[in-house]
């Protein structure tokens, strides 16, 4: 199983088959607009202006599970998103990453790259996930892990 085998929903409702993102290199990250990592958003919007030329793609999933800190729906979730960080890379639908209603792709996720002492649980907002061109998972990286810490990590992949 891959990255590949899995479909999210955008924002606005559309199915989103990550097959479509065959040959890139894939940063996923679950996303909170009230959270003290939302400004992550920055150095994440910032990674993808550098990258996604060379074939990087971020793709933020909403979740409301730590804090309730994303209370929006989808439109209000996409209006700040871009308007208090100019955020171009694809936004998906709200989901949950954690407990029987966690995403198909998150309870993949949690398999693949369990957390610190082999942990399934997404631990908070701005977790961040890394797969290769070929789909497989590379790595997984802490909410406060800074997106241009990651730098070195997505160069190796590109």
């Amino acid at each position: 199983m891959t990255l590949y085998d899995f479909t999210a929903e955008t924002l606005d409702g559309r199915p989103a088959p990550l097959a479509d993102y065959q040959g890139k290199v894939v940063l996923i990250v679950n996303t909170a607009s009230k959270c003290g990592f939302t400004p992550q958003f920055e150095g994440l919007e910032a990674l993808n202006r550098k990258y996604a030329s060379r074939g990087l793609v971020i793709l933020g999933f909403p979740c409301n599970q730590f804090g309730a800190q994303e209370p929006g729906n989808a439109e209000e979730i996409a209006s700040f998103c871009s308007l208090t960080y100019d955020v171009t890379f694809p936004m998906m639908r709200k989901v949950e990453v954690n407990g029987p209603k966690a995403h198909p792709l998150y309870a993949w996720l949690k398999v693949e790259k369990p957390g610190l002492l082999g942990s399934r649980a997404i631990k908070w907002n701005f977790t961040k996930f890394l797969a290769d061109r070929s789909g497989r998972l590379v790595d997984r990286f802490a909410p406060n892990a800074e997106p241009a810490s990651l730098q070195a990590a997505i160069e190796a992949l590109l």
